[in-house]
C-alpha cells in the first residue's frame, strides 16, 4: 500500500519539475549528511554502529522535515507524499539502511585498497620527534624506523629525517629501492601531504623565506585579489549580520549591564599590534589583571558568551578590523602580545605566521583544537605554516565550507 501510495502521488505530479526536485532532495541529504558527521565512518579505526546509525537517522529526519517545511511553504510538487506517517517511516527507514550499506562498502573498499607502508630513516634524535607527530594525528599511518638490519623488510616507501646524513652504503641501499620504482621523499613533504600541517619542530632553520610566500610582493596579484574578496565579502557579512549582531549586543547588555564591545590589542601582521573588536563574551575583568588562557569551560564566560562562541558571532565585529586591514577573512588568528614572548622562546618558526595578515578563520581554527596552553599553540602553530606554505584560493574556500560547518554544527570553543 506504501508503494501504490507513492507512485499514485507521483503520477498526479508535475512530471518535469519531479526531477529537479529529487535532485534537490539528494543535494540536501548530502548536504545534512556532511554536516552531522556520517562520513567519518570511513576513517574511525573500529566500528561503532549504533552512533552511525543514530547519525544516519538524524540526517534523513532532517532532510525529510526540510523537505516538508519547504513543500508547507512553497506548494512544491514532491511527489513523496511525505503527510502519511507510514511512507514517512518507510522513507526514513530505507535511506538509513541504503546510507548504511553505501558507507560500509566505502568502508570495505577502503580497508581493502593498498596502504603505502612507509619507512623512516632518521637520526636516533629525530625519529621520537617525528613518530611522535604522527602519533598525535588521528587515523594517520605510523612510519615503522628502519634499522641497519631492518632493510630487509621491503617498505612502500622510505622517509628521510631532515637531519639524516647519508652514509655510502645508505646511498647504495637507496638507489637500489628507487631502481625498483619504491618511492623516496623527505619528512616535511610527507607531513605536508599526509599530516596536512608542518610541525614546527621537523623543520630545518632555514626552511621557507618570505620571498618564498605568494603575497611578499605587496603589487602581486594574489595579494590584490585577496584583499578585494576581503572587503567584498566584509561588507556583505556586514550588511546581513548586522540584525543578529543587534540582537546579539542586547543579549550581551541585559545579561550583567556591561559594555557590549570588548577591545584588545593583537599582534598582526609583520607583529604590528592593532585593536581588536569583539562581541564580549567573558564577565567584566579587572584591567590590570595579567592575561591567562581561555579554558574550556572557563568560569568567566558567561551564558550569552557561551552561546555566542559555539556559533562564533562573537567574531563578527572583526568584520570591521578585515575593512581596515588590520585582518583578513582566512588566516591565522591574531595572539596576544602577552604571550608571544614564551611562544616565540620554545616555538621554532613561530614569527613567520606574521608573514600573512591575521583571519577570522584559518586552517588551524578548523582542523586543530582551541590553544589553551604551550603544546596546543605549538599544533596550531603547525596548521598555519601549511596555511602559509600551500596558500591558494581552492584552500580559502575550502577553510571558509569548514568554517560554516562549524557554525551550523554550534562547534565553536
Amino acid at each position: 500500500m506504501i508503494l501504490a501510495a507513492l507512485l499514485d502521488q507521483t503520477r498526479r505530479t508535475d512530471l518535469l519539475g519531479q526531477p529537479r526536485w529529487l535532485i534537490a532532495f539528494a543535494l540536501l541529504y548530502l548536504l545534512f549528511g556532511w554536516l552531522f558527521g556520517t562520513y567519518t565512518v570511513l576513517r574511525w579505526p573500529w566500528l561503532r554502529l549504533r552512533l552511525v546509525i543514530l547519525r544516519l537517522m538524524i540526517t534523513a529526519l532532517a532532510t525529510m522535515l526540510v523537505v516538508a517545511l519547504m513543500d508547507w511553504l512553497f506548494n512544491l510538487p514532491v511527489g513523496l507524499y511525505l503527510s502519511h506517517r507510514s511512507t514517512q517511516t518507510f522513507l526514513l527507514g530505507s535511506l538509513t539502511v541504503w546510507a548504511l550499506l553505501v558507507r560500509l562498502g566505502l568502508r570495505w573498499l577502503g580497508r581493502h585498497s593498498p596502504q603505502r607502508d612507509w619507512g623512516l630513516m632518521a637520526t636516533p634524535h629525530e625519529a621520537p620527534a617525528i613518530l611522535r607527530e604522527w602519533q598525535r594525528t588521528p587515523f594517520a599511518v605510523t612510519p615503522r624506523v628502519l634499522t641497519p638490519a631492518g632493510h630487509a623488510f621491503p617498505p612502500g616507501g622510505v622517509v628521510l629525517g631532515s637531519d639524516l646524513r647519508l652514509a655510502p652504503d645508505q646511498e647504495h641501499q637507496l638507489q637500489i629501492l628507487g631502481d625498483n620504482g619504491v618511492p623516496i621523499t623527505t619528512v616535511i613533504e610527507l607531513a605536508e601531504r599526509e599530516l596536512e600541517r608542518l610541525p614546527p619542530a621537523l623543520l630545518p632553520a632555514d626552511w621557507l623565506s618570505q620571498a618564498d610566500i605568494p603575497w611578499s610582493d605587496t603589487f602581486s596579484v594574489q595579494r590584490q585579489l585577496k584583499r578585494v574578496a576581503d572587503v567584498v565579502v566584509a561588507v556583505l557579512l556586514l550588511v546581513v549580520c548586522l540584525p543578529v549582531m543587534l540582537l546579539a549586543a542586547l543579549l550581551i547588555w541585559l545579561e550583567d549591564r556591561g559594555s557590549v564591545f570588548y577591545v584588545q590589542e593583537r599582534s598582526g601582521w609583520m607583529g604590528h599590534t592593532f585593536r581588536l573588536l569583539k562581541l564580549r563574551t567573558m564577565t567584566r575583568a579587572d584591567p590590570n589583571a595579567p592575561a591567562s588562557w581561555t579554558l574550556p569551560g572557563d568560569c568567566r564566560i558567561t551564558r550569552v558568551g557561551q552561546l555566542l562562541r559555539r556559533v562564533r558571532l562573537d567574531e563578527l565585529p572583526q568584520l570591521i578590523n578585515v575593512l581596515k586591514g588590520d585582518m583578513s577573512l582566512i588566516g591565522p588568528r591574531p595572539e596576544r602580545p602577552e604571550f608571544e614572548a614564551e611562544l616565540e622562546i620554545h616555538i621554532p618558526h613561530y614569527r613567520k605566521r606574521y608573514w600573512m595578515r591575521p583571519g577570522l578563520s584559518g586552517w588551524a581554527q578548523v582542523c586543530a583544537p582551541y590553544a589553551a596552553s604551550l603544546e596546543e599553540a605549538e599544533l596550531k602553530l603547525s596548521y598555519d605554516l601549511y596555511y602559509l606554505h600551500n596558500w591558494s584560493t581552492a584552500l580559502d574556500l575550502l577553510i571558509l565550507i569548514k568554517t560554516i560547518k562549524i557554525i551550523l554544527k554550534a562547534g565553536g570553543r
